[in-house]
């Protein structure tokens, strides 16, 4: 299994914050059945500025640690970015990490809102030659309260990913419904952790993975798990024709 998310660097974010914590976080991940899991430390949301070469000395490192500890985990290169007005000139100056030197490269929207000039940025990293993942939309306060904006996204050229805990439940039921619905109506396209630890923020792959089978069936499975490998190979990813979410109106207060 592939994890194309994680905060698994020591360090540098809200995630691991020690070498230990990395390694122990690893472990978890290969118990999850996870061989290859892509570092994505948080990039220019207000706390932290990660760029791509600090972020590759970061995963060498890892790596190494990972090797001496024999634990069999390969951790790639990559970045989580907040949405700014800067991300066509830090891609092209190479501060913005790319999933495993990919052409897919995170984008992250603030938890309230979805920023008024996103769909031209995402639009101008497809021009610059890139392809826009947006991270998480399901945890948008947004998206959820007006999913048409995610489908116009998509519809547009954008990915989306999916975190595993949401599909699970371990935000709550309302993340979890528009979680599900994003599956059912072609809105999402990569499934992965966003681990931040072994405790509050973990895997949840598997569990994941054996719901979309059941909920979803065995042509969704299977399509999320290649997705992650044709990632990380630089190839294009399956997409189905996105569907808009119709959402029930309220009549006379009632649904």
């Amino acid at each position: 299994m592939i994890d194309i998310h994680s905060h698994i660097l020591p360090g540098i974010d809200d995630g691991a914050k020690t070498m230990t914590d990395s390694l122990v976080m690893a472990q978890a991940a290969v118990k999850q059945g996870i061989h290859t899991i892509i570092a994505t430390p948080h990039h220019q949301n207000g706390q932290y500025i990660n760029e791509k070469q600090d972020i590759k000395l970061y995963v060498d490192q890892l790596n190494e640690n990972l090797q001496e500890a024999n634990i069999p985990l390969t951790v790639l290169v990559g970045q989580e970015t907040r949405i700014n007005g800067d991300m066509i000139e830090e891609l092209q100056s190479g501060v913005i990490a790319t999933l495993n030197n990919t052409k897919y490269v995170f984008v992250e929207f603030p938890s309230g809102e979805v920023p008024r000039y996103s769909e031209q940025m995402l639009f101008d990293i497809q021009v610059a030659g890139y392809t826009p993942i947006i991270v998480h939309p399901e945890r948008n306060r947004q998206i959820a309260e007006h999913p048409s904006i995610l489908f116009n996204f998509v519809q547009k050229g954008a990915l989306t990913q999916v975190t595993a805990a949401s599909l699970v439940g371990k935000f709550g039921k309302t993340i979890q419904k528009l979680s599900h619905q994003l599956v059912d109506h072609n809105l999402t396209h990569f499934i992965a952790s966003d681990a931040h630890n072994t405790t509050t923020r973990g895997f949840v792959m598997q569990e994941a993975y054996q719901i979309l089978k059941q909920e979803h069936g065995n042509s969704a499975f299977y399509m999320f798990m290649e997705n992650a490998q044709l990632l990380i190979d630089g190839q294009y990813v399956h997409r189905n024709e996105p569907e808009r979410i119709q959402k029930k109106k309220k009549i006379f207060g009632l649904f």
